[in-house]
């Protein structure tokens, strides 16, 4: 679907947009080359393009309609709602010459235009953990991204039919610039809008960007063997509010049981910083924040002998996530 420019689709009312999507013929040829299309009940960003689409029949679904909080180790909304029927999952790869806010307002227009309700919407850290996100709720990690760069919104339909249905959307602007729109669309009385077989068989391999070497909500033993054989891991879904005051939705619980897994274990706990500042005030900074964090793992009952923070700013700028400028990393001594 990548067929307006930025300029365009400033000038462009929603309205444009739909009928371009309904009607451009090089957007029929675009959708008939990857053999996969919008939903009938929402239509994509239009500079934007479907990256993986499928149907899972039947189901139970849990349509959350609240912030996400971690309770007694499982992640849970604030809200949901229970459902039963076909959902159909939807990807989409937006051009970066937009932002995630761009596409937010496109599709809450899009919303207000279809005469559907509004049921939850959140932005930012006000929606909780992006990797809970991601990896709890979607099952897709790579939606995972930086909390403030996150929009979730939750609608239900207006279709007139017997049985409506719900729709949640949810954006994210990943570390290096990648906008991705994922859409789940439930509808509690069957599909009427089938996926075509060839688009089945069409689907690309599921996309994960996160590497091995990055930590998961797994059990300790496996992430010390992960960490012993890499030597090195990068923590996830660690915000700071400051330097020296770390998000509420930061879960240091997997990496406090890696830390007490085993008595031995030594690491380095390492701070990565890049921005415009000078490189002094980046290695300040950047110190601060291994030093705050390692007071939040002592205060959790690890042993502050087993980590020295460090702070090293701007200076190790490769690693092989697609997310480096902010990492923390572990690093065996």
């Amino acid at each position: 679907m990548k067929f307006l420019n930025y300029s365009i689709c400033k000038r462009l009312s929603l309205a444009a947009w739909l009928t371009l999507l309904a009607t451009s013929s090089f957007a029929q040829v675009e959708f008939s080359t990857a053999s996969l299309s919008d939903h009938s009940l929402i239509a994509g960003f239009p500079d934007s393009e479907i990256i993986s689409r499928e149907l899972e029949q039947d189901i139970s679904h849990r349509l959350v309609l609240g912030s996400l909080q971690r309770s007694r180790g499982e992640v849970v909304p604030e809200n949901f709602q229970r459902l039963r029927g076909d959902v159909s999952r939807i990807t989409y790869d937006v051009s970066q010459e937009f932002t995630g806010e761009n596409v937010n307002q496109y599709y809450r227009e899009q919303m207000q235009s279809r005469g559907y309700s509004e049921l939850f919407s959140c932005s930012g850290r006000a929606c909780g953990s992006s990797n809970f996100w991601a990896n709890d709720v979607f099952s897709n990690r790579s939606l995972y991204g930086p909390e403030r760069n996150q929009f979730y919104l939750a609608m239900k339909t207006n279709t007139g039919l017997e049985t409506e249905s719900y729709i949640a959307l949810y954006i994210i602007t990943k570390g290096n610039r990648k906008i991705y729109a994922y859409l789940e669309i439930i509808e509690l009385g069957g599909t009427r809008d089938p996926i075509p077989e060839r688009a089945i068989e069409a689907l690309p391999e599921p996309i994960i960007e996160i590497p091995a070497d990055t930590v998961e909500i797994v059990g300790s033993t496996g992430l010390l063997d992960l960490l012993r054989e890499k030597r090195s891991i990068i923590l996830p879904a660690l915000e700071f509010d400051s330097d020296t005051q770390l998000s509420d939705a930061a879960d240091l619980s997997s990496t406090v049981a890696l830390l007490n897994a085993d008595s031995s274990i030594r690491v380095y706990l390492v701070a990565h910083l890049q921005g415009t500042q000078s490189l002094e005030v980046l290695l300040r900074r950047s110190a601060l924040r291994a030093a705050t964090l390692r007071e939040s793992l002592i205060s959790l009952g690890v042993d502050g002998g087993k980590i020295i923070a460090q702070g090293i700013g701007p200076l190790a700028p490769a690693c092989e996530t697609d997310y480096c400028a902010e990492r923390i990393e572990l690093v065996l001594q």
